[in-house]
């Protein structure tokens, strides 16, 4: 076969290129047949060229062309000339030139694809991971990539300018518990003994600051053996940071330079210099959720004080429960919020049907909301008043709700109470959510970032009847409760931290705790004994005896980055070889049994499932 080695890519050519022999190499892309003359669309990575063969071309070069199918790998020797400006496209980079060709190899054949490669794919998802070489040649996937590879360009090239150290940390680590199932390597070497690949490199990264290297980073690979839900990975990538001698400001202003930085250098799109911030407590009571998508209004409103004028006994129900269980977790030491009844205004949605209505209760219905209860604001000669619904219980007080929720002619509000204030947000939260994406109001070209500050420390679990770590139990409990850590759990707020994009939480962090008294007193509310904690722990604690500073950190999740600013929702989109929504990789078949051979190295049975049993 005649070597014909590129000169140039098929997205370099230009009208200045006109007289130029060159070569390109590539994979056919479209080829059109029209008379005698055959237009080939060349592609590569950097883009796509027109190729041209028929009149000047050598004879033998028919016969070739004949064969050509999409995605043959060829090999194409010509002269750059100008389109004919009947035949420019504006479209392409390369859209004003063609290359006559005068050589064509084949380097490699193609057989019949399993689907089109297009900039996006119909294909089903699973078909697409099959087959994710192919998946990955599409103009769609090659963007994508591409964007990841600059995202992670930035952030070194920033960090590094920063002061920041780019230092690895073990894949093979002793297993700690981080919230998630570890995944565990067996040891060959040491019978019955496991590693553990990391959920985070949490605690390597505190003793790289004990060591004295004061601002470490790391684009760190983690693994968390998770169910399988949602759009979650059991492997992911994370920016992982932390500093020393600092305190949230300074993780937060950095975080928003850095992240400014990227968006700047990737996008060419200038961030706020600082994100909005706003309290857990303040997102949940707003927008029902630590994860607030900002870039639309509609923020849900406390309907409580119109409950007792009012004639609906369902509300009153839900607030005097909740008072009676508020007082009943008191006596026992336990702080809880108490009932709630959370309105929503959807302006304009007045002609909203009552089958449209009844979706949206479904859906509340999902979170744990015993009903959606709506009214809607009509105008009339007389005023303003409430119609449909519940309305016919609060007609005396129409005009407090209507002014008091800011609510205008062809409004509808809804409406969800519930004896737990917690999940009456939350329900009419995701009742929020969803109107978002139906209205349309989700731009993703529009980047609405928030902090969400002041987070409880700990939570209390009703079902094991213990407290557990609301992040994780290294964080620092902020320094007005350390007089009350054991006596109040429940009012603890720690010195954490959430940066929200668009609704996803992109970045977490927290101000850590360095000192070991500390540690064991949070190691002792959570139930630890001394023993286990360390056993566990031992390593960390004993690291923090020799002088370890006051220290913090966040990671920025790099795959949620990228899917946010290619404006997509799926992190397997922006992740060359993801698994599919079961943990399996259909591409090489994983998890996959082994030999015999190897788990007997590895001191391993297997013990099999009987049939019909789970």
């Amino acid at each position: 076969m005649e070597q014909l080695k590129r000169t140039t890519h098929c997205g370099a050519l230009r009208k200045q290129d006109v007289g130029k022999t060159v070569i390109l190499n590539g994979w056919v892309h479209r080829k059109r047949d029209h008379g005698g003359i055959a237009f080939i669309n060349l592609r590569d990575r950097y883009g796509i060229t027109q190729v041209v063969v028929g009149e000047g071309s050598p004879a033998a070069l028919s016969g070739l062309t004949g064969e050509l199918r999409n995605e043959y790998c060829i090999a194409v020797e010509g002269k750059v000339r100008l389109r004919p400006e009947a035949m420019v496209n504006p479209e392409m980079p390369t859209g004003e030139i063609e290359v006559a060709a005068d050589k064509l190899v084949i380097l490699n054949r193609s057989e019949v694809l399993p689907f089109p490669i297009d900039e996006e794919t119909g294909a089903k998802e699973e078909l697409r991971l099959k087959y994710r070489y192919l998946d990955l040649r599409s103009g769609g996937m090659q963007k994508r990539i591409r964007l990841r590879h600059e995202v992670s360009f930035a952030v070194r090239e920033w960090m590094i300018r920063q002061g920041f150290y780019e230092i690895e940390t073990p894949s093979f680590i002793r297993s700690t518990p981080e919230g998630a199932r570890d995944y565990l390597v067996p040891s060959r070497l040491y019978a019955g003994k496991f590693y553990a690949l990391p959920q985070s490199p949490q605690l390597y990264k505190q003793i790289l600051m004990v060591a004295g290297f004061d601002k470490y980073f790391q684009i760190a690979r983690c693994y968390r053996d998770e169910d399988a839900r949602g759009d979650r990975q059991p492997e992911f990538t994370q920016i992982d940071i932390e500093m020393s001698f600092v305190d949230r400001e300074d993780i937060l202003t950095m975080t928003e330079g850095l992240l400014g930085y990227v968006f700047k250098q990737c996008l060419n799109q200038d961030l706020p210099p600082h994100f909005t911030r706003m309290s857990y407590e303040t997102a949940q009571e707003q927008y029902g959720t630590d994860k607030p998508d900002l870039r639309f209004a509609m923020p849900l409103q406390d309907f409580s004080p119109y409950v007792g004028a009012g004639g609906f006994q369902a509300f009153k129900d839900a607030l005097a429960k909740g008072e009676a269980d508020k007082q009943a977790a008191a006596a026992k030491g336990i702080t809880q919020a108490g009932g709630g009844v959370k309105a929503l205004v959807v302006p304009g949605k007045a002609s909203y049907s009552r089958k449209q209505i009844e979706e949206l209760e479904a859906h509340a219905q999902i979170y744990q909301a015993k009903g959606l209860a709506w009214m809607k604001v009509a105008g009339t000669e007389g005023g303003l008043i409430l119609e449909g619904g519940v309305a016919k219980f609060f007609t005396a007080h129409a005009q407090d709700i209507i002014q008091g929720l800011g609510a205008k002619p062809g409004d509808l509000i809804l409406i969800v109470a519930d004896s737990r204030r917690k999940i009456a947000n939350i329900a009419l939260g995701a009742v929020r959510s969803k109107l978002g994406r139906d209205l349309g109001l989700l731009d993703s070209g529009r980047f609405a970032f928030a902090w969400i500050l002041d987070f409880p420390l700990f939570e209390f679990n009703e079902t094991e009847n213990h407290w557990e770590a609301a992040h994780h139990m290294f964080s620092y409990p902020q320094d007005q409760y350390h007089g009350i850590l054991e006596q109040d759990p429940g009012s603890v707020k720690g010195d954490l931290y959430d940066l929200v994009l668009n609704g996803y939480e992109l970045a977490s962090g927290s101000i850590r705790i360095h000192d070991p008294d500390l540690q064991k007193r949070i190691f002792h509310i959570l139930g630890l004994d001394p023993q286990e904690a360390e056993q566990k722990f031992g390593f960390l604690t004993e690291a923090f005896k020799f002088g370890a500073p006051p220290h913090g950190g966040i990671a920025p999740g790099l795959d949620r980055l990228v899917m946010l600013m290619a404006g997509e929702t799926s992190i397997k989109e922006v992740i060359p070889f993801p698994k599919n929504s079961f943990a399996q990789s259909p591409l090489d078949d994983s998890p996959s049994e082994v030999a015999q051979k190897q788990l007997d190295e590895l001191h391993l049975s297997i013990v099999r499932t009987p049939e019909g049993q789970q």
